[in-house]
């Protein structure tokens, strides 16, 4: 796995080593890999890691690399995207080549911003992309990359929304501004799914271990809310009163990189696959609190 300090790898990392230790788990052996460990925009190193991984991997059961790394300030693509494309499209692009070399399977994951955010129902799978962003182009072209390099046995998973006990997200800044603030306006034009990192990797890992067919996948915790609504419902975890959250506008916090106003996903991809959908988000965000509470009031 690569991307193993992040928000995803991390949950990934603690979720693998719990399968390990199951009776008859499918999980043989893992490895969580950093950037300092693998450099995915470094091709010869991204092989030789992959080939270093693939001979225990054989007797194993076979390798399979699930690509968490990437370029995910959003803002910060649109004054750098080829640096932004470098590791949201070159680098997966050497992860799949390296891949096809040794018989590997890819899950690659990607974003809701591949589409232009202007629909009114969740987007599918097949329906037409139109990053409206640098960040979208790059993970757009990453996407194409992989599914073009390793047709047979990749896996690009769309989520969106994403917090976790790791890093920064949206969960640790509005319990910090709650308390640094006591109220926080926050943008109610905007929809999507908000979707725990933990609960995320769990579905990552059942759709390693299905066989569902390679190809485009959109998973995310189900239902779906605004920013607001969101940050209403983190006020009422932290214990306090959800009245002091008011709404405003994207116009009245204008960002560098233009956010999709819709950016629901559509769960059948994941169903038709046989896949268990995750929980609703409310849940979700519920045992988030009750298992990482303090981690997620930063």
């Amino acid at each position: 796995m690569t991307g193993a300090a992040g928000q995803l790898g991390a949950d990934l990392c603690r979720l693998l080593e719990a399968r390990l230790a199951e009776p008859d788990s499918p999980v043989r052996a893992w490895a969580g890999l950093g950037r300092a460990e693998l450099d995915i925009t470094d091709p010869a190193r991204v092989r030789a890691v992959l080939r270093d991984q693939a001979r225990p991997a054989k007797i194993q059961g076979g390798l399979v690399v699930i690509n968490t790394a990437a370029w995910t300030d959003v803002d910060g693509a649109e004054t750098d995207e080829p640096g932004a494309y470098t590791a949201n499209a070159t680098g997966p692009a050497h992860l799949a080549a390296a891949c096809a070399e040794v018989d590997a399977t890819l899950v690659h994951l990607s974003t809701d911003y591949v589409f232009d955010g202007r629909a009114t129902k969740p987007y599918e799978t097949g329906d037409e992309t139109g990053p409206a962003c640098a960040y979208g182009r790059t993970k757009l072209a990453g996407e194409g990359a992989v599914r073009a390099l390793l047709p047979a046995s990749s896996y690009v998973v769309r989520t969106a929304w994403v917090y976790g006990r790791t890093g920064g997200n949206f969960v640790k800044t509005i319990s910090r501004l709650a308390r640094e603030r006591g109220a926080v306006s926050v943008v109610v034009d905007q929809t999507g799914s908000p979707t725990w990192s933990a609960d995320l990797a769990a579905g990552l890992l059942d759709l390693v271990a299905s066989s569902a067919p390679p190809g485009v996948y959109h998973c995310t915790n189900t239902g779906e809310t605004t920013w607001y609504g969101f940050a209403r419902q983190i006020m009422a975890e932290i214990g306090l009163d959800p009245a002091t959250v008011s709404a405003t506008t994207t116009d009245s916090f204008p960002r560098p990189a233009a956010r999709p106003a819709y950016s629901v996903l559509s769960t059948r991809s994941w169903t038709d696959a046989g896949l268990t959908p995750l929980r609703p988000w409310g849940e979700a965000l519920h045992a988030a609190f009750t298992l990482a509470g303090d981690d997620l009031r930063g």
